[in-house]
């Protein structure tokens, strides 16, 4: 950075060094504003108190299960059924109000095929509260719920 010294004659610099004054102003600056109180503003409004639950009327949501079975079955809530029904019985699940919850559990010897072609099937038909159940009975590799117990 340069510095004027003056003019070349030997004449004294005549401007003020203001970059002192610029360093103690945002110094001050800084200082007033941590010390400045933090604006707290908050509006009371009296709500209502919540009303219990009724405790005599219980809803269970709905819960279907599709199960895919180690013989190439598809089972709705238990009960066979092909693809066709299946697409059936997803649109017919969507016009419910709330939408009931589908669960996907593959038995341990079901093709990849099946679930494949099922998971598809619900995949284009929209359902939106979809669940794999039944996983935990597959955490350690090579073991599923027959198969015997080491020892």
């Amino acid at each position: 950075m340069a510095m004027s010294g003056g003019k070349d004659d030997g004449s004294p610099m005549m401007d003020m060094n203001t970059t002192p004054l610029i360093d103690v102003m945002l110094v001050l600056l800084i200082m007033f504003i941590i010390t400045i109180p933090v604006a707290t503003h908050a509006v009371n409004i009296d709500l209502p108190s919540p009303n219990p639950p009724p405790t005599n009327i219980i809803v269970q949501p709905i819960k279907n299960k599709v199960v895919l079975t180690y013989d190439n079955k598809v089972l709705w809530n238990g009960q066979p059924i092909n693809n066709g029904q299946l697409v059936a019985l997803l649109q017919q699940t969507l016009a419910m109000k709330p939408e009931p919850e589908l669960q996907f559990q593959p038995e341990a010897g079901a093709s990849y095929e099946l679930a494949a072609s099922a998971l598809n099937i619900i995949k284009a038909s929209g359902v939106t509260k979809f669940g794999f159940v039944g996983n935990e009975q597959y955490s350690e590799f090579g073991k599923s719920a027959n198969a015997p117990a080491a020892k």
